[in-house]
Formats: structure tokens, C-alpha cells, sequence
């Protein structure tokens, strides 16, 4: 067992997978003789060649089109987004194509393929390289959409990806690819273990990565992505207050693990969420309305969002609309003390 990094786990994965199935196919801009502008695929082009590790145009709506098509006569393609803000050029053909194959079809021609895109801030790539778009993608009926935190998670998500018969979306966090984010220092381990060879995480089933003590008034705090590392350290900091929070991360938003939802809301009665992405028809409203939904009785305070703020997302100005430990922490407080 290897220790690794988020971009050491995708890539693992995608070799493991393109050993073990040769219908397995990369394609995306830069991904081959460069090895992609995050380096994830470098290494395979040599491995694999470019029959199978594909340098494309810059042209999103291209690359998923050619996938689409791909998958849909006996491939299974892995298509890279560079930046999941340059999807929107290819939003048509996912939303009114890919998601739609399987069903409009009857099953005769499902769409086995995935679509890898780097998501949120933290890298200081302003308004054209931060954003986080999963929430329109979640609201699709036909798509599975994951989002990793760690490269356990990563890795198995990924290869669960390319066994699925429905098209995924894996929306990876850049912010943490390669360990914590060195100016806050809120992810406290850069690796973490990942077996060797194949194995999956299961979609549709969230991970406890804090769980409750009995030391304290109990919290949920609900996250994803690279936002689950803000989230521990603001745990640990209300620890210190008598706040025992009960960590969930989702690792899948569609499926989504509404048993584990339910079960932490009817366990603490207080629940905040959290996510990167603008506050207004973000994917945490979404996670309020569930939770408001399935545990109304038992709930003992408003369930809180802490978010982005609903402007574009700043250059400059990156570390104020990143919500940070603190801010989840206010978070916690007041859900904590409400009577």
C-alpha cells in the first residue's frame, strides 16, 4: 500500500483501469504528451499510446461530443475538463445528450463514460479557474456526480466511475490535489494510504470522518470536497468550546446518502452545511431542504449554510470568499447555542 496524493491516486487509478480494460480511453486537452496542465495522466500516453491517450482541440463541446459517441459503441471513455468552468461549452451535449441516452433509448444504448474536471478555488485562478458548477449538474437527471476529498476516495470513486453503466461526473478538488493548502494549513495530512491494484468505493454512501464523542452539545457538519479539510479543523477548534461535531462527507451528491443525512440530523438535532460554491440554488440548500424534510422533529436549531457569496468568484480577494475554518465555526457556534 502506497501513500499518495490526490493527483497520484487519479492517475493510479487510470492506469489500473487501462490495464485491466482495454476500452478504456483517455481524451482531453493536454492530456497525453504533457500529461495534463494538473500532471493526473502523466505517463500514460507513453504506457497506452495515443490510440488510447488522446490530445484533443480546445474545444470542451468536441471532446464530449466524440466521447459521447465513443461510449455509446462500445467504449469507455474518460474525458478531461481542464477547468470545470471551461464546461460549459460541452453543457448541451452532457445535459440534452449524455444524460438522456440511456433513458431515450430504452437501454439499448447506455453511455458508459466519465467526466473528470478539476472544481473550485484555492489556487489563486480568479474568475475563470475557480468555480464550482456540480449543483447544475446534480439537478440532471441521468448523470452520477461524485466529489472526492481525499485519495482513498479518489481512487476508488474513480474506479467505481469506470465499471458504471451511467455516465459520471468526478468533480476533483484542486485546492488539496497535492496535499494541504500551505497558506492556511487546514488539511493536516498531504497523503494518505491507498491500496495498490483495483478496488471501489461504493457510490451513494458517505464517510464519518469525525465521529461523535458525547463530549459536548452535538452538531452535524454536512461537506464535500475539499471543503471537508476546512471543515475538520473547524471541528477541532469547537472541540476546544464544548462543541463535539459529527463530521459527514458526502463523497457522492447523486447519489446521494440520505440514510446517513437523516441518521446524524435525528442524532445531534442541530446540522450545518457547507460547500464553496455561491450560497443561492448551491448544492447545500439542496442538503437544508433534505435534512429540514427528514428530521424536523428532532431538530433543535435552524439548519445553517455556510458558502461562497453570490459574486463571481475574486482574484484578489480569493481568502475572503473561500469560506474558512472560522466561518464555519460561526456556524457551529450558533447552531450550538440556539435555544
Amino acid at each position: 500500500m502506497a501513500r499518495m496524493n490526490i493527483i497520484q491516486a487519479v492517475n493510479d487509478a487510470l492506469a489500473v483501469a487501462m490495464r485491466r480494460d482495454p476500452s478504456v480511453v483517455l481524451l482531453g486537452e493536454d492530456v497525453g504528451k504533457f500529461g495534463g496542465v494538473f500532471r493526473a495522466t502523466v505517463g500514460l500516453q507513453e504506457e497506452f499510446g495515443d490510440d488510447r491517450v488522446i490530445d484533443t482541440p480546445l474545444a470542451e463541446s468536441g471532446i464530449i461530443g466524440t466521447a459521447i459517441g465513443m461510449a455509446m459503441y462500445g467504449l469507455r471513455p474518460v474525458a478531461e475538463i481542464q477547468f470545470s468552468d471551461f464546461i460549459y461549452p460541452a453543457y448541451d451535449q452532457i445535459v440534452n445528450e449524455l444524460a438522456k441516452a440511456r433513458y431515450r433509448s430504452g437501454g439499448e444504448f447506455p453511455a458508459p463514460m466519465v467526466i473528470r474536471t478539476p472544481f473550485g478555488g484555492g489556487i489563486r485562478g480568479g474568475h475563470y479557474h475557480s468555480q464550482s458548477p456540480e449543483a447544475i449538474f446534480c439537478h440532471q437527471a441521468g448523470l452520477v456526480v461524485v466529489a472526492p476529498s481525499n485519495p482513498y476516495d479518489a481512487k476508488g470513486l474513480l474506479l467505481s466511475a469506470l465499471t458504471s453503466d451511467d455516465p459520471v461526473m468526478v468533480f476533483e478538488p484542486k485546492r488539496v490535489y497535492r496535499g494541504p493548502d500551505h497558506g492556511t494549513n487546514w488539511t493536516a495530512h498531504p497523503k494518505s494510504e491507498v491500496p495498490d491494484g483495483w478496488y471501489t468505493v461504493e457510490f451513494g454512501k458517505a464517510d464519518t470522518v469525525r465521529p461523535l464523542t458525547g463530549q459536548g452539545t452535538a452538531v452535524s457538519l454536512i461537506s464535500y470536497g475539499a471543503m471537508v479539510h476546512t471543515c475538520a479543523k473547524a471541528a477541532e477548534l469547537a472541540a476546544a468550546e464544548g462543541i463535539d461535531v459529527e463530521l459527514i462527507d458526502l463523497r457522492s451528491l447523486v447519489p446521494l446518502d440520505l440514510e446517513a443525512l437523516r441518521d446524524s440530523g435525528l442524532r445531534t438535532g442541530r446540522v450545518v452545511v457547507a460547500n464553496e460554491a455561491p450560497r443561492t440554488c448551491g448544492f447545500a440548500a439542496e442538503l437544508v431542504a433534505l435534512v429540514t424534510e427528514h428530521c424536523f422533529d428532532a431538530l433543535q436549531a435552524p439548519v445553517l449554510r455556510v458558502t461562497g457569496w453570490d459574486t463571481p468568484f475574486p482574484y484578489t480577494l480569493e481568502s475572503a470568499y473561500l469560506p474558512d475554518p472560522q466561518r464555519v465555526l460561526a456556524a457551529l457556534r450558533a447552531t450550538a447555542n440556539y435555544r
